[in-house]
């Protein structure tokens, strides 16, 4: 979920970073939204832990930025919902968070790739070739 909901940038110092008039940045869920593409995502094998992440929430505000999510939100949620967290899992949701912020960061890198390997669908090979053949000719 990091790596699509990053936004690439242009390395640093290079002609695209430098442009006086760049393009718009979207993070790349909003890119294969825009070119009507469906993310392969890796199965799930505990979509309840993922799912009370999401609730708890990825991150919350800190400092001059975004960190990972508290233990005192953790134990709010757990008091809100009624649910009594063992604790192995309510490390793992705060793992996971952290886990989720510092791949976020690395993402940022137009060459990072995705987390997990998928086929390249036909839709994807024509839009990138269509892509080549506007730059190239």
């Amino acid at each position: 979920m990091a790596w699509l909901n990053a936004t690439p940038k242009p390395p640093e110092g290079s002609k695209r970073a430098q442009a006086k008039n760049p393009p718009p940045l979207i993070s790349r869920a909003q890119k294969l939204k825009n070119d009507k593409i469906k993310p392969a995502m890796p199965r799930i094998s505990a979509p309840h832990i993922l799912s009370r992440l999401i609730d708890i929430g990825l991150t919350e505000a800190a400092g001059m930025g975004s960190g990972p999510v508290s233990w005192q939100s953790i134990k709010a949620w757990q008091d809100v919902m009624g649910v009594a967290l063992p604790r192995w899992e309510a490390r793992l949701i705060r793992k996971l968070s952290v886990e989720y912020l510092a791949f976020g960061r690395d993402a940022e890198s137009e060459n990072c790739p995705p987390p997990w390997r998928a086929p390249v669908t036909e839709r994807e090979k024509k839009l990138e070739v269509s892509r080549l053949e506007m730059v190239l000719g």
